[in-house]
């Protein structure tokens, strides 16, 4: 369920950056009146974290640093809550720190410089644009359109983009029906995470751009019924120039139907674009290989890989490929951590980032030692990372910080925040003080969790406390930040959050990380009732009133540990969890992950399946509430109705909030306003 680098963290929506691109929001091609984030008298009189302000954060987007690494591109995305109206511009500001300036009024995204730092191009609306770095003469380019993502070559005289190609027909198409609703599916994959296949696939296109004309379009991959980048994020990080502009480097998994849900098997192709050749360059190994990065001479792909098919939580390792030798050497071996964020410094050194002990920090390791160096340290989460130069910049959070941007000292490792989106906001919000605790578990386990007091906390009185529960299961429990599960709005109600960092999740080695599989109702959920009992151990934390809250694995987790709690808890909240591994099994369309975690389908009878929530269900007996989307494929929704239909018919005070038009995720502002209100309204019930 998890996928390492652009995978959220499944219970837990981010905003997405990335170090050159996000075109995954969409603007208006005009110039609507600017959006009002200014916080109300009564907001600021009270000082605290709500709903409403959340939708008042401006979320940061891309970063690009310009080639002389002077001048960092920016996009933020603003919401107006009363229309949900959003809209994306572009900023720029001193790598050194400064005043920021705002180049586009009327939607821009994507920003990527070009002609050795004199132009930048941008997405406005569906157009591609040019402009200077001031913002001035804005052209739009002719030749293009139906694209998603673009990349300019080095030189500047091609242009890469992605489209969806139509290559399979419709049900309506072959009936010559058009009033008909209806799929005709032979072959598994039909839908996705949060979409029905609409028989087109993401393709690889390239052209000559001239700045202001694309001409002469071409598809490197015709016909084929495979993607690139990778479905279901997308990611612009997965295709990457050669510095001489003559090949591409890109990730695809040419897999279809059947062999494509059981499969993690991706790879890197190294395309050349005057003959039209590409070769495999990771041909023989079976699980992900993707995110390529040329080195600054072209002789060299590093790249992110996991060794086994199947198991998306594998450890990400870095790699480089030399393409004279067509060799691939493993850099980091010995190195129990996921890397992602690959950079390039010269020829052999490397840069990237990874979650390390519950936060994210840079590391760099050279070649010609293959020591691993960690350069950053502190309570946040760093990355990406752009390097230009000697010019470093990054984005960073936290927990009680939204994204944003700082320099990064690479000799030091000192970090300076240079942006500053919502410091509107922080100045009359207060957050509350976030702690690293330890605690030893049942087996004797140093077990970290994070710990978020109310702003106003006060040692002498009682707090209720919510137990966080992270999905996965092996994502990160790191500096998140998060707009959804934001656990300094969740302390801004009065409540103690604690985000244990239990068996399973990525960043304290990989023998911890994979211990969960097949294990999901062991020693993990052993970690969360530990930590639950040496939060009721605090003499500030009113054991009476404990709650566990948590999404996919997480809501997993709530279910599971509402069988098993022996009374620690008062109310749960489960959003979008595993219910009935049976039925699951029949329903989600990833099947690598269940092949693995839950150690394959139900005919088999695996041992693992004794874990299943509904086994247990006889044991609940505690208020709970179910949250789920209507478009939620890895987790169908169909689960979130079975626990209901159970608590319901077993007398347990429960409610479920259904949405129609959400998926996994809920990210529509007025259903995200609906969302937190329930979520509070149903904790006050029964913890106040």
């Amino acid at each position: 369920m998890k996928r390492t680098s652009y995978l959220l963290m499944i219970a837990i929506v981010l905003i997405h950056f990335s170090c050159k691109r996000n075109s995954s929001v969409q603007s208006s091609a005009e110039a609507p009146e600017d959006i009002n984030t200014s916080l109300t008298a009564e907001e600021k009189a009270g000082g605290v974290m709500t709903p409403e302000i959340m939708h008042k954060f401006g979320r940061l987007g891309s970063i690009a640093l310009s080639p002389d690494g002077s001048t960092v591109l920016y996009t933020v995305t603003l919401t107006d809550l009363p229309t949900e109206r959003r809209q994306t511009d572009i900023y720029a500001i001193p790598a050194a720190g400064g005043e920021a300036a705002r180049l586009t009024t009327g939607g821009g995204y994507s920003p990527q410089w070009f002609d050795n730092g004199n132009k930048i191009a941008f997405i406005s609306g569906s157009d591609l644009m040019t402009m200077n770095p001031d913002g001035t003469e804005k052209t739009r380019v002719e030749g293009i359109s139906g694209f998603e993502m673009f990349n300019i070559s080095p030189d500047g005289k091609k242009i890469l983009f992605t489209k969806r190609v139509k290559l399979d027909q419709t049900a309506i198409e072959k009936h010559k029906l058009p009033n008909a609703k209806v799929r005709i599916i032979n072959d598994l994959m039909y839908r996705h995470w949060d979409a029905w296949s609409d028989y087109s696939y993401s393709h690889i296109f390239i052209a000559s751009f001239n700045g202001k004309t694309v001409s002469g379009e071409k598809d490197i991959m015709k016909d084929q019924r495979f993607e690139s980048p990778l479905a279901p994020y997308y990611s612009e990080s997965e295709i990457a120039w050669s510095p001489d502009g003559k090949y591409i480097a890109y990730t695809s998994k040419r897999l279809i139907g059947i062999e494509d849900a059981r499969s993690t098997n991706s790879d890197i192709y190294l395309h050349e674009l005057a003959s039209g050749k590409e070769i495999n360059i990771t041909e023989g190994n079976l699980g992900y290989d993707r995110c390529p990065v040329f080195s600054p001479d072209g002789s060299k792909i590093a790249y992110q890989s996991m060794e086994r098919n199947g198991y998306e939580a594998d450890l990400d390792r870095l790699f480089v490929y030399d393409i004279n030798s067509q060799t691939r050497n493993w850099i980091s071996k010995g190195w129990q951590f996921d890397v992602e964020n690959l950079t390039w410094e010269g020829e052999q050194k490397l840069w990237f980032t990874c979650s390390h002990l519950g936060t994210a920090q840079i590391f760099r390791t050279d070649m010609n030692t293959g020591i691993i160096e960690n350069v950053t340290e502190g309570v946040h989460n760093l990355g990406p990372i752009c390097l230009s130069g000697e010019v470093m910049v990054a984005g960073i959070a936290s927990m009680s910080m939204a994204p944003e941007i700082a320099a990064v000292d690479m000799s030091s490792g000192k970090i300076s925040q240079i942006t500053s989106i919502n410091r509107h906001i922080y100045e009359s919000v207060n957050m509350g003080k976030v702690e690293e605790k330890y605690i030893k578990t049942k087996d004797n386990k140093d077990l970290q969790m994070w710990v978020v007091y109310p702003p106003s906390f006060n040692p002498s009185e009682k707090y209720p406390s919510l137990l966080f529960c992270n999905g996965g299961p092996q994502s990160t429990l790191d500096q998140f930040w998060s707009y959804r599960w934001n656990l300094q709005m969740m302390a801004a109600k009065g409540y103690i959050v604690y985000a244990p960092n239990r068996r399973g999740v990525a960043g304290f080695g990989q023998a911890w990380k994979e211990q969960i599989s097949g294990d999901y109702g062991g020693a993990n959920m052993q970690d969360y009732l530990d930590a639950a009992d040496a939060m009721a151990a605090e003499s500030y934390v009113d054991r009476e009133r404990m709650g566990a809250v948590g999404a996919s694995y997480g809501g997993f987790s709530v279910y599971y540990l509402a069988g098993i709690h022996g009374g620690r808890f008062k109310a749960f909240i489960s959003h979008c969890g595993m219910f009935n591994f049976t039925s699951w099994y029949g329903s989600t369309e990833e099947l690598w992950f269940p092949n693995k975690d839950i150690e394959g389908p139900y005919w088999n009878n695996p041992k693992s399946y004794r874990f299943s929530p509904h086994l247990r269900v006889e044991e609940w007996d505690t208020p709970i509430l179910i949250i789920v989307g209507a478009n939620d494929f890895r987790i169908p929704y169909t689960q979130s109705l079975e626990a209901f239909q159970a608590a319901q018919l077993l007398g347990i005070p429960s409610r479920l909030l259904f949405f129609d038009d959400e998926t996994h995720f809920v990210v529509r502002p007025h259903n995200a306003v609906i969302w937190h209100r329930e979520f509070f309204e149903w904790l006050d019930t029964y913890l106040r």
